[in-house]
C-alpha cells in the first residue's frame, strides 16, 4: 500500500474540506432521490440531463486511479476516498468512530435506501463492510496499526434501515495478532456481532501489543 504526503497546511485541508463535503453530501442526497423518486418521465430527462452535464463538469480535470491514502506533511490523514468515511465518496455513510479513554470505538449513524437488501432492511455485505472498519479502528486504538486478517459474523436478526450504533473493542493481544470484538445494533439492541483476527504490519518498528488474555479468562 503506499502513502502520499502532500505539502499543505491545516488551513488549506479546511478548505478542501469546506468545498468537497457539501458536494459529497448533495451526491449522497441524490443517490437516495433516485431511487425513491417517483416524478413523471419528462422529469426524470431532465434531471438526467443536468447529472450527465454536472459529470462532464468534473471530469474535465481528474486524477488517474483511485483517491489513495493521503496525508497532510504533518501526518494528518486524508482517507477522503473510503467507502465507509470518505468525505468525498458518496457511496459513505459516512461512518464517523469515536475512540473513548479504554479504547472502546463507537459509532452512530444513519443508513438509508442505498443500503437495502432485504426489503427495509440493511444488506448483509453493508453490515460487514460496516463492522470490518469499525473493528479495525478498534484494533488500531492502542496505536499499534494493524490490518483485518480474519473476521467472522453473526447475523442475530435483521438490520433495519434508519439510525443505528456500532462499537468495537480489543479483547485479546498475542504478538502480532489482536482479537477485536464488535456489534452493530438499533435501538432495540444488538443486530450483528463480530470478532476479527487483526494483525501488526511486518515492517512496524514500533512498540508490539503486550500478550493479554480475553477479560474473565483465567
Amino acid at each position: 500500500m503506499e502513502f502520499t504526503l502532500e505539502d499543505i497546511s491545516d488551513d488549506e485541508i479546511s478548505r478542501r474540506r469546506d468545498l468537497y463535503e457539501p458536494l459529497t453530501a448533495s451526491v449522497r442526497e441524490l443517490v437516495d432521490a433516485v431511487i425513491r423518486t417517483e416524478v413523471d418521465d419528462d422529469s426524470v430527462r431532465e434531471a438526467h440531463r443536468l447529472v450527465q452535464a454536472a459529470v462532464e463538469t468534473l471530469r474535465a480535470e481528474q486524477i488517474d486511479g483511485s483517491y489513495g491514502v493521503r496525508f497532510s506533511a504533518d501526518l494528518q490523514g486524508m482517507p477522503w476516498g473510503n467507502a465507509v468515511i470518505g468525505l468525498r465518496n458518496a457511496i459513505a455513510p459516512p461512518v464517523q468512530t469515536v475512540r473513548d479513554s479504554d479504547g472502546r470505538v463507537t459509532a452512530d449513524f444513519t443508513l438509508g435506501a442505498a443500503y437495502e437488501g432485504p426489503s427495509d432492511c440493511v444488506h448483509g455485505g453493508i453490515c460487514a463492510m460496516v463492522l470490518d472498519h469499525v473493528l479495525g479502528d478498534a484494533g488500531s486504538a492502542d496505536d499499534v496499526p494493524c490490518y483485518t486478517g480474519t473476521i467472522s459474523l453473526r447475523f442475530l436478526r435483521p438490520t433495519p434501515l434508519g439510525s443505528l450504533h456500532a462499537e468495537a473493542v480489543i479483547v485479546e493481544r498475542d504478538g502480532r495478532k489482536k482479537i477485536v470484538q464488535g456489534s452493530l445494533s438499533d435501538a432495540q439492541g444488538q443486530t450483528v456481532t463480530a470478532e476479527g483476527v487483526f494483525i501488526v504490519p511486518k515492517n512496524w518498528d514500533g512498540p508490539m501489543p503486550r500478550k493479554a488474555r480475553r477479560p474473565g479468562e483465567a
